[in-house]
């Protein structure tokens, strides 16, 4: 263990002045500071003179948050876990013991209950001793056994290279029943990265870039800020070590100046409160390494404020505006930095006011302002919630996710897409891209649900994280009741309706890949296309090449904007061939209904497409040899037909055309609507018809429209095209 970890007396910059009367203060317990200690461990001024009483501090730490908490399974806990691990070392040569005290440790410092905490202890055993599962459920019940697997490892000697990430899989999994399987391996991630430094360089390396890639993304996520900040300036003096000291030196020549405008800043922030007659704490927050690093970045030269921020703690949500209130009056506010964060939570349950204010010298002074129990969450997260999950029956959830806000929607998002990853390599790399995504939008639904989705997110990816995978049927959208194409990228509070086919044909366009912002869209869209391969496009784009002679009839690239829906699912029936009980498809690339003239090839597989005989495609098969198949038209066929529309812009034009469509009854399969140009706009439908009669009625509907001027049937494509 390392001493900083537990030494309570390091020295540390923070200052605090409580505003409240001397009388009505509470004698406070000594504490350990987790910041501070971390800090102390980078900054390296306290010796390693001996081996603390790690336990005693655990039970201390532990009664600071839970006075009432029963320590017989904790005492147990420690019983079996230092029998357990006696005699094996540490490579610093410290006994084993001491890595899973200073783990519990931390979680207690957190304000994890004991279950946590008695699981933290054992995290180990099972892994690394002979102690098994069963002997943890039947000594400390289900709930330890269960947490104590969801940190095990996976053998190597089972997985191989794969052992990694299905470990990683198997703790994801087991998080999204239990957070407190997150939170026991963020802090063993933490205590290890602590003494790294006993590691070879090369190895020191490979566990930092796993940290940063996936640990410090994960305890952003659920909201753990003390183990995040310290565990990305570990990383940070790793992997840019040179970056990492000038920090340091900035930091410590910082720390020796005679003047600090940040505590004078903090004395008229409480004079000014303490005249408001609001109770409040002023505390003085250093910034960490990686924030220094970050600002000095942005603004060049640091002045003595750059290197921390104030925050104000109040007992309640009001006054917390009161105070924001008192600091616009009476101080000089850089409004452009204002932000509330208590009416509009972080996705990670982060709560605060951030504002900021001008000191005499100029100086801009960040200032955060929030509630003890919100400091509490926004340090701790997930952990000062303890064991928040109910029965399954007592759960009430809306839209698919559950209420509890440990198990916000990027779990259950990542859950989905984790199953689906066909192999540890994809897992691997999309779980490590998806949590680089660490902004995260709320757009609402018609009916009042939402949807939360990272930003840069689109309505491809709204309608997979709606609907999984029946979302392949999705043709288009509305966005703030406007329609849009799926491509449109989302912003946060948007209300998106999403529209779907009711064709079983409607099938998911390759270029929705490129649209894709979310694992799960783009593995359940791959997925899809892997099943149903396209080899259409591959004709078109080479018709002149014999390697392609054996591939399906040639089709344009369908619309990047909305679904195409297969264009060949007509019932045998429709049309008849001079190969009774081949399958039958109507070709994308001129849609043809009756009465047109046709021909048909056949295609890989045995079956027939049929085309206009006036299409381009049709010059190009021959051009290759395919076989040429008669067919015609059956009666009372179905059809699949695409039409254009050439209209004036005008409000309300596109509910009205498609209200006609639909009361012709034509189900509109895809649509897809150009920019205007010059006040005018050009509408493409692909629609199905119940029956081919009806064609000349819905077109004259739809001229009949107000603003439509032109509908016409797709042209085919030329040879020249």
């Amino acid at each position: 263990m390392n001493a900083e970890a537990v030494n309570p007396a390091t020295p540390g910059p923070a200052t605090s002045g409580h505003v409240a009367p001397t009388g009505s203060r509470r004698k406070a317990r000594p504490r350990l500071d987790l910041r501070r200690l971390g800090r102390a461990a980078l900054l390296g001024t306290t010796a390693r003179d001996r081996l603390p009483d790690a336990i005693g501090h655990v039970v201390d730490a532990h009664r600071a948050h839970h006075p009432d908490a029963d320590l017989e399974p904790l005492r147990r806990a420690y019983v079996l876990a230092e029998s357990s691990h006696r005699g094996q070392m540490r490579k610093s040569g410290e006994p084993y013991i001491t890595h899973p005290l200073a783990v519990t440790l931390i979680l207690a410092e957190l304000g994890a209950e004991t279950t946590t905490l008695t699981a933290s202890l054992l995290h180990d055993t099972v892994e690394d001793t002979d102690v098994t599962l069963d002997q943890v459920r039947e000594q400390f019940g289900e709930e330890v056994r269960y947490l104590v697997d969801g940190v095990t490892k996976l053998e190597k000697v089972d997985y191989g290279a794969a052992a990694e990430p299905e470990t990683f899989r198997k703790m994801l999994v087991a998080t999204g029943n239990d957070v407190r399987v997150m939170s026991i391996k963020l802090a063993d991630r933490l205590h290890n990265m602590r003494t790294l430094g006993v590691m070879r360089p090369e190895k020191q390396e490979r566990i930092a870039r796993v940290t940063r890639d996936v640990l410090i993304p994960l305890a952003e996520r659920l909201g753990v800020q003390a183990l995040k900040t310290e565990l990305e300036d570990l990383v940070f003096a790793i992997l840019h070590p040179e970056e990492y000291a000038h920090t340091r030196d900035l930091i410590v020549r910082n720390a020796a100046r005679a003047d600090d405008p940040l505590a004078e800043v903090a004395d008229d922030v409480r004079k000014v409160l303490r005249e408001a007659d609001i109770t409040a704490d002023v505390l003085i927050r250093p910034r960490h390494f990686v924030s220094v690093h970050r600002v000095s970045r942005k603004r060049g030269p640091l002045r003595g404020a750059d290197f921390g921020r104030l925050l104000v703690l109040v007992n309640e949500d009001a006054d917390c505006y009161g105070v924001l209130g008192e600091l616009h009056t009476c101080l000089t506010p850089v409004v452009s930095e204002f932000k509330d964060f208590i009416a509009v939570p972080k996705f990670n349950l982060y709560q605060s006011l951030h504002t900021a204010v001008t000191g005499a010298d100029g100086q801009v002074v960040e200032v955060l302002i929030r509630t003890h129990q919100m400091h509490k969450v926004a340090e701790a997260g997930v952990v000062a919630l303890g064991n928040p999950y109910a029965a399954p029956e007592e759960q009430s959830a809306s839209d698919g996710e559950r209420v509890d806000p440990t198990r916000p929607g990027w779990l259950s998002r990542l859950l989905d897409w984790q199953r689906a990853a066909p192999d540890p390599d994809t897992f691997w790399s999309t779980l490590r891209e998806d949590l680089a995504q660490d902004r995260e939008i709320t757009v609402f639904r018609p009916d009042g649900g939402t949807l939360g989705l990272p930003e840069g997110a689109t309505c491809v990816d709204a309608a997979y994280a709606q609907y999984g995978e029946d979302a392949h049927a999705c043709i288009g959208a509305r966005v703030n009741g406007r329609l849009a194409t799926l491509s449109t990228v989302l912003k946060d509070g948007d209300t998106v309706q999403l529209l779907m086919g009711q064709d079983a044909a409607s099938e998911p366009s390759r270029e929705w890949l490129e649209h894709a912002h979310t694992p799960a869209a783009r593995i359940a869209i791959q997925r899809w296309l892997t099943a149903h391969p396209a080899p259409d496009d591959a004709a078109a784009a080479h018709p002149d090449a014999s390697s392609r002679a054996r591939s399906d009839d040639p089709a344009p690239p369908p619309s990047p904007d909305v679904p195409v829906a297969a264009p060949g699912r007509p019932a045998a029936a429709q049309v008849l061939t001079d190969r009774p009980g081949a399958p039958v498809r109507l070709a994308g690339c001129c849609t043809p209904v009756p009465p047109d003239e046709v021909t048909g090839f056949a295609v890989r597989g045995g079956a027939v497409t049929v085309h206009r005989a006036q299409c381009a495609a049709v010059a190009r098969m021959k051009d290759v040899g395919r076989a040429e198949v008669g067919v015609r038209w059956g009666e009372g066929a179905e059809c699949r037909v695409t039409l254009v529309a050439e209209s004036f812009v005008r409000p309300h034009l596109l509910a009205d055309l498609t209200e006609a469509m639909a009361l012709e009854g034509a189900e509109i399969v895809s649509a897809t609507v150009e920019p205007p140009d010059r006040q005018q706009v050009r509408h493409t439908y692909t629609v199905q018809l119940p029956d081919a009669a009806r064609l000349p009625a819905l077109m004259r509907a739809m001229r009949d429209v107000a603003g439509v001027f032109d509908v016409s049937r797709a042209q085919p494509q030329t040879s020249g095209a």
